[in-house]
Formats: structure tokens, C-alpha cells, sequence
């Protein structure tokens, strides 16, 4: 069943009424006509609310419960997944996945953050929220990854870190300063696409990349709107505020050169269709790709480290 965000309850009441009528004509009545008429009535109402959301409704979009999750894109992208578990150090974390298949027949290494999509899953996963070993997860499959020249590619759809007392006493600010450190040093290519929400060191431990793509409606920042407006503000109900002066859209980080490519969404948003934004988030990482193959590691690493210092120098 479809689920509504607040803003969206006009289209939801047309919809509504289009369900109404469909029930109706079940039942033999000829009202084709009146439902093609409201659907269009519906369409057009959705195109031009997503054509105009503020940087907080875009908050409630990136973070849809049925926007497409790290297990939707491997299943849509990557052939022969094989995950892998375990830091070697302390435990497993399933807040941060990863493993190695073939994308497009070629041999790749794919680590990201899976939310959840029922109730047990979210519970399982953490909410999309790793813990220090699977951050150290994500580093033992990088530097695996670097010693037989497999590209990584990085899905990231986090809240953030957990920030747990047990985390914070296994060294999370250490294990996420490492995995960031571990992408920065990879000598084989290494692609982020940012889904839903990526925020904190949590998301940035796995998207400091040569490429960095970002769905239409996702949002990118070192600290979640509710979490600025209660420092800023000292009041919790500013966040909508707060979502407009950090600029944590797409559209805002592509003008500060923080990520490369916006990757267009459904109308509605990637949940509405997320066969067709899989689709072409697959076109996306392979021309991401494509641009760094022929290059060895020595070059990698240079325009990654140029890339990065040009982002200081734009917000200096």
C-alpha cells in the first residue's frame, strides 16, 4: 500500500477517489471517463508539488520508508552477490552491508548502509545506523577490493552513526576516521551514490569517492536538521529552518562541487517507481565508472585528493 507524507494529501485524496470509482466500475458502472479525468487531475497536482519542494520536504522524501533500500539496488544492480561478514576484530555489523558480484559483468565491491523495510528488518539493521565494526567492516572489504583491482562502489542511506555508549567505547569516531581514510587511499576507482539520507560521519566514512552521484531528492550533511536546530536553537521544532540554511540538498551540493551528477527521480519520488530509478542509476554508475577505467592507481588517487581540496577551496 502507498504511503503519503503530510504535503501530499491532496494528491492523496485524489487518489482516493480514483480508488473510489475503480471499485465502483467493478461493479459495472461506466465512469472510465471521470477516472481518466481525476488521475490526470492527480498527476498533474503531483508534478507540480515535486517540482517546487522546499529543502524539508526533501527531508521527508529521502527518508520514505519505501524508497528503495541497499537490498532493492543489489538485487536490481549487482548479479552473483556474495556478502561477506565481520570486522576479524569484534563482530558483525548489519547496519553496514557489503560483499562482492558483477555489475554489468565485471567483477565490483559494494558496501552500504540497509535501513530496513519492516518492522524486525529495521530492528535487525539498526535503522541504517553502523556501529564501529562495520565500519571496520567496510575497510577490510576496501583494502580487499584495492589487492585484486575490483572497483568499490558505495550505496549510502543512513541517519548516521549510531552513537550508542558500546559504539562510542569501541572507537566509533576512530573506525569512521579510517574507513574515510580507506577511501581516500584506494588505488582502484571508487563510485558513492547517495539514496535516501547521508548524514554525519556515518555517511561520509563510505562516500569520500572519485565519483559521488545523488538521487534528486536525497539530501547530504554533517548533522541531521532536528539535531542543528536543537544546538542552534536550542529548540527541536526549528528543523524545517534549520533544513533551509544548512543547504542539504542535491541541488545545493551539486553548486558547492560536493558531489558530481543528480540523478532525476520519478515524479513523486524514487519510491513511486523504484524499477525505473534503479534503471537508471545503473546507466549513472557505469558512465561514473567508465570515466576512471582506464586509469592506474597513482592517477585515481591524485583526482580523488584534487577533487576533495577543490570542494575546501569552493567553500574557503
Amino acid at each position: 500500500m502507498r504511503s503519503y507524507l503530510d504535503f501530499e494529501k491532496p494528491v492523496a485524496e485524489l487518489d482516493s477517489k480514483v480508488d473510489e470509482l475503480r471499485a465502483m466500475a467493478a461493479g459495472g458502472t461506466d465512469i472510465s471517463e471521470e477516472i481518466s479525468r481525476i488521475e490526470e487531475k492527480a498527476a498533474l497536482a503531483l508534478g507540480e508539488l515535486y517540482a517546487n519542494l522546499t529543502p524539508w520536504q526533501k527531508t521527508l522524501v529521502a527518508r520514505h520508508p519505501q524508497r528503495p533500500h541497499f537490498s532493492d539496488f543489489i538485487n536490481g544492480l549487482i548479479t552473483e552477490f556474495t556478502p561477506l561478514a565481520g570486522d576479524r576484530k569484534f563482530a558483525d555489523d548489519e547496519a553496514l552491508l557489503g560483499g562482492f558480484g558483477r555489475f554489468r559483468g565485471e567483477s565490483i565491491c559494494v558496501i552500504g548502509q540497509e535501513k530496513g523495510a519492516s518492522t524486525e528488518s529495521r530492528i535487525k539493521h539498526n535503522f541504517g545506523m553502523a556501529r564501529p565494526e562495520g565500519y571496520r567492516k567496510a575497510v577490510r572489504l576496501m583494502e580487499m577490493a584495492e589487492r585484486f583491482g575490483i572497483p568499490v562502489l558505495s550505496i549510502v542511506d543512513s541517519a548516521g552513526a549510531y552513537p550508542g555508549i558500546g559504539a562510542e567505547e569501541r572507537g566509533q569516531a576512530e573506525a569512521i576516521a579510517r574507513s574515510t581514510d580507506a577511501c581516500l587511499s584506494l588505488g582502484v576507482p571508487n563510485v558513492a551514490l547517495i539514496t535516501g539520507e547521508a548524514m554525519s560521519g556515518g555517511a561520509i566514512a563510505i562516500t569520500t569517492a572519485n565519483r559521488v552521484l545523488m538521487l534528486e531528492h536525497a539530501i547530504y550533511s554533517v548533522i541531521s536538521p532536528e539535531a542543528a536546530s536543537s544546538i542552534l536553537w536550542r529548540d527541536g521544532t526549528k528543523a524545517q529552518e534549520a533544513a533551509t540554511s544548512m543547504k542539504i540538498t542535491a541541488q545545493d551540493m551539486l553548486r558547492f562541487g560536493v558531489i558530481d551528477t543528480i540523478l532525476k527521480e520519478p515524479v513523486g519520488g524514487a519510491h513511486r517507481d523504484p524499477a525505473v530509478m534503479i534503471s537508471a542509476t545503473a546507466e549513472a554508475i557505469d558512465a561514473a565508472f567508465g570515466e576512471l577505467r582506464n586509469l592506474d592507481g597513482d592517477a585515481i588517487r591524485r583526482l580523488r585528493r584534487q577533487k576533495f581540496l577543490e570542494i575546501g577551496r569552493k567553500l574557503g
